[in-house]
């Protein structure tokens, strides 16, 4: 795979990271406040607030959250891959362009553009 398209992953990766965190995290903010407190209450709309158990929220919180961050830590992983990555020096001799390489030059004097019908 490409070393650009490790970067491009990577910095999607964490953009995906940061906007499930800031969509999705308001959920758990009060829990952290309640956890603190012996009871705590899930808050609905249209229902009186119910108890809930402290423990199990806060695990839950803990699950999202490790995902956010494997989210983020993937990305600057593949990030750092294709930062480090090899590039061009993988590059056959037989594959190369440009001045210096064997493609497209003209190795005999009767092929020179003397002799080009062309022009």
């Amino acid at each position: 795979m490409s070393d650009i398209r490790f970067i491009i992953i990577g910095a999607g990766l964490i953009f995906a990271g940061i906007i499930v965190l800031s969509v999705f995290g308001s959920e758990f903010d009060e829990i952290t406040l309640q956890a603190e407190f012996s009871d705590c209450y899930e808050y609905h709309e249209d229902a009186p607030p119910t108890t809930i158990n402290c423990e199990i929220a806060f695990y839950d919180k803990m699950i999202f959250f490790s995902f956010v961050v494997m989210l983020i830590v993937c990305g600057i992983v593949a990030m750092l891959k294709g930062i480090r990555g090899t590039w061009d020096q993988d590059v056959k001799p037989e594959d190369t362009v440009g001045p210096g390489s064997s493609f497209g030059t003209r190795d005999e004097p009767k092929d020179s553009d003397k002799t080009d019908k062309n022009v």
